[in-house]
């Protein structure tokens, strides 16, 4: 999804009741993250809640990355998945170019969740750059 089109759907959601749900939602249409990548070499350190995250590495020089993640809470979830509709299945450059704060504030959700979401967000955030940085250094140096 594009942030034009995100920022459009949360315009039209209205409330942040209803934008919580939608968020909610999105979570639940995560694709699984298989049970052995429930571990600490994949948590996000950051989070108050369990947060995992892992990203599939295509080839080639700018590889293209396909992301899983998982929460144990609801809210959380969505905000993965949030974050997964703005670089899942993008290249690496794309990515780290991707203004994700920005977004994040166009959405208004900086001011409609708590501090600890707030960060647990900018470390998901954080751990999705290291990611992308990883693949394009290994890419460019064939490690």
């Amino acid at each position: 999804m594009q942030v034009d089109e995100l920022v459009e759907t949360f315009d039209l959601l209205g409330d942040w009741e209803e934008r919580y749900r939608y968020l909610i939602d999105l979570g639940r249409q995560l694709a699984p993250l298989p049970d052995a990548d429930h571990d600490e070499t994949h948590r996000v350190r950051g989070c108050m809640s369990q947060v995992w995250m892992t990203a599939q590495v295509g080839d080639g020089a700018n590889p293209v990355l396909t992301f899983l993640g998982d929460s144990d809470a609801h809210i959380v979830k969505g905000l993965i998945a949030l974050l997964f509709q703005l670089v899942d299945g993008r290249r690496a450059s794309d990515i780290l170019a991707t203004d994700i704060d920005g977004v994040f504030e166009q959405l208004g959700l900086g001011s409609h969740i708590s501090m600890n979401r707030r960060n647990g967000f900018y470390s998901m955030v954080e751990r999705i750059h290291h990611l992308a940085e990883k693949a394009a250094h290994e890419s460019r140096t064939g490690s």
